[in-house]
């Protein structure tokens, strides 16, 4: 974790974030599970896919990711030429964690018939032995591509694989890898909080478990579940997802009510990711300031993981036909 070691007192952090923001004609992402003081300084706020997108396309020098190390890894791949800086080097993710490339690359190398298609919540290194990379939002576009006759590898969310084995009849061999914010949503105190609502509708992300699943009445990804509660009737949602989105949603509808579903014990905090906790406007700050701590690729593994995801943005906005998979 970054510790910050100076005294900061005295510095106007926001004021001081603008000036340097221009100065190093840089530009800040940020994940919808970051904290709201973050969310609303960001020049964009979106899931995985749209930050993606963003971070191949902007013209600014420096990108200032503000989420986690996967996420600021790929706007590396996309954009190398760009300063990219992490405000905490140890915003991780569990399912990265999962995933370890030499046994991935052994688990390929086992199935060789099958091609990868991996959702981006996941290394550098495994993006290189990827075919195809997916987010939770760009997944199911994807997965309707590929002839149901070609096996798949769908590593490392075994939750999402089976969320889209379910709905579209696939058997796709799956990485046994959870979210471990998602793991901890409780069924019984979320048939709690539902009777406690009657009527409210559940919106859930895929990478919920099963039993989580199949109370939802929506199941998408972030900005999909942003979206239903911008377009649901009813006047309370519940939210089965890190409850970070909620800022977006009370902003975008304030006249609704929404909830977090809850974790084991009905109140924890345990639904709140620790690694993007980990980012602050402080940490931001000095990362500007720095251009500190850094993002850096070797040039081989940049472009070997560059396909997958050059594949990804193609198939997601479905300009891939279904014959060019093949290889890596």
């Amino acid at each position: 974790m970054t510790v910050l070691t100076e005294n900061l007192t005295g510095v106007d952090i926001l004021a001081e974030i603008a000036r340097l923001k221009q100065e190093r004609n840089a530009v800040i992402l940020a994940h919808y599970y970051q904290k709201p003081e973050i969310q609303d300084l960001a020049d964009y706020v979106g899931d995985s896919l749209e930050l993606s997108k963003k971070a191949a396309a902007t013209d600014a020098e420096v990108i200032a990711f503000c989420g986690v190390k996967f996420m600021a890894d790929t706007a590396k791949i996309l954009s190398p030429e760009k300063i990219v800086v992490l405000p905490d080097m140890d915003a991780g993710c569990s399912l990265e964690d999962s995933c370890p490339p030499e046994k991935f690359k052994a688990f390929r190398e086992a199935h060789p018939d099958h091609i990868a298609l991996t959702y981006i919540n996941c290394s550098t290194e495994v993006k290189a032995l990827s075919d195809v990379i997916v987010t939770s939002s760009s997944a199911e576009t994807i997965l309707q591509q590929i002839p149901a006759s070609q096996k798949i590898i769908f590593g490392p969310d075994r939750h999402l694989g089976g969320y889209l084995n379910r709905k579209f009849g696939r058997d796709m061999l799956l990485w046994p890898g959870v979210c471990i914010v998602h793991e901890a949503f409780s069924e019984t105190e979320l048939l709690k909080l539902k009777a406690q609502n009657p009527g409210a509708p559940i919106a859930a992300h895929p990478e919920c478990p099963p039993a989580i699943i199949d109370h939802a009445d929506y199941v998408g990804s972030t900005s999909g579940i942003l979206n239903f509660a911008k377009t649901f009737p009813g006047d309370t949602l519940i939210v089965a997802t890190e409850p970070h989105i909620i800022h977006q949603m009370e902003k975008a509808i304030p006249g609704k009510t929404f909830i977090g579903a809850p974790g084991a014990d009905g109140n924890c905090n345990c639904n709140i990711c620790p690694y993007m906790a980990l980012n602050t406007l402080e940490k931001l700050y000095v990362a500007l300031r720095d251009l500190q701590p850094r993002i850096e690729i070797e040039e081989g593994l940049r472009l070997a993981a560059k396909k997958s995801l050059d594949r990804m943005l193609e198939m997601a906005a479905g300009t891939v036909g279904k014959g060019d998979l093949g290889g890596r």
